[in-house]
């Protein structure tokens, strides 16, 4: 047996808490990639039960399946442009409020809406640095130009995406001020903004003062951020498995692949069904060609070598060090000294955006 257990009452005490934080500020939340790994229609209703009934997606069959799922008038914000012809028509079936971050964006949406004697409701991007779709903040004539000649769209809002505010508040002021700037100089020219929002999880958690209309929070809702300061979040969410071998392993055996891991005194050994596959010891691979990270990268994999680190589990409510590598589906873990037997339940920490192959359980 394999799971992914999802804590439901440390979830709610996490949307409370975040609730809290924003005073009178409305949330978005962000249910992009399964809901963050534990579900998209679970984490869609303990959201509407906690009184957040504005959603963020990025796929249009994200969108659909909350519809389908009951969500037949809640707001629905697709975080992504697109020139489709046939997605816009599925978004305008689904009432769908679409990412203008383009002049050709909008002639494609607005097109489309056209044909259907249909208005399309948009919120405009405003790229201040992530470089995905966006205008650009000086772009003021273009972005005025979708209110002049996009007759059947409607701009019910306007944002942008800070790409460091984990740990960037120099940068993340600068893209702020330079968001700012764009709104106020559409405001100053008679265009309504609408609803005026920035701040993904990280910015909400460390920059209240740029909570304007709204907020879209993701990772603060499974507890799952790149720094401390986090409220107290719970994290959400671990992988449960079961002991399904223990075997006595002579002085001088090996096990796993490449002989990583070798003996050095006769060891009990529980082999468990989970590995990487699912998601347990995968790590995001190193996608960054900074200097600065490729040396933080080495010196982190150095002092985890010079100091011993083992990833461990829990049997039975004790630590127990894995041993050697992680194979696809299975883990070889240390239980000379833990009171176990084959069946027993085993806790593994695993990030819900990498789980596969097992099923999500909320309890």
């Amino acid at each position: 047996m394999k799971a992914y257990i999802v804590e439901r009452q440390n979830l709610i005490a996490n949307i409370q808490m975040l609730r809290k934080h924003a005073g009178t500020t409305p949330i978005w939340g962000v249910l992009k990639a399964n809901g963050y790994g534990i579900g998209l229609l679970p984490l869609a209703r303990i959201l509407s039960e906690q009184g957040i009934n504005r959603f963020c997606v990025t796929e249009i069959r994200e969108a659909q399946m909350l519809r389908e799922g009951g969500f037949a008038d809640e707001q629905i914000l697709l975080l992504r442009s697109t020139a489709d012809p046939a997605e816009i028509n599925q978004l305008l079936d689904l009432h769908v409020i679409m990412t203008v971050g383009s002049f050709e964006t909008a002639v494609a949406i607005n097109g489309v809406a056209g044909a259907r004697s249909d208005v399309a409701e948009v919120h405009l991007k405003i790229d201040t640095g992530m470089g995905r779709y966006g205008f650009f903040p000086e772009e003021t004539e273009k972005i005025i130009s979708v209110y002049q000649y996009m007759k059947n769209i409607a701009v019910s809002g306007i944002y942008t995406h800070f790409n460091c505010a984990y740990d960037n508040a120099k940068l993340t002021r600068q893209q702020f001020a330079r968001f700012r700037q764009a709104v106020d100089s559409l405001q100053a020219a008679g265009y309504e903004t609408g609803m005026v929002h920035c701040c993904n999880s990280s910015a909400f958690l460390r920059f209240p003062e740029m909570f304007c209309d709204g907020v879209r929070l993701g990772s603060a809702l499974v507890g799952r951020l790149a720094f401390k300061d986090n409220l107290g979040l719970y994290k959400i969410g671990y992988m449960e498995a079961t002991v399904e071998e223990i075997r006595w392993l002579p002085k001088g055996s090996t096990c796993g692949y490449g002989s990583a891991w070798k003996a050095k005194e006769a060891t009990r050994v529980a082999t468990v069904g989970v590995g990487w596959y699912n998601g347990f010891g995968a790590e995001r691979k190193n996608d960054t060609f900074r200097f600065r990270d490729s040396v933080l990268g080495v010196l982190h994999h150095l002092k985890n070598m010079l100091i011993h680190r083992h990833i461990l589990v829990s049997i039975n409510g004790q630590k127990c060090p894995v041993l050697g590598h992680i194979a696809m589906v299975h883990t070889f873990v240390d239980v000379t000294d833990v009171q176990c037997a084959v069946g027993d339940k085993v806790i593994l920490q695993v990030n819900p955006l990498l789980i596969k192959g097992v099923k999500i359980q909320y309890r």
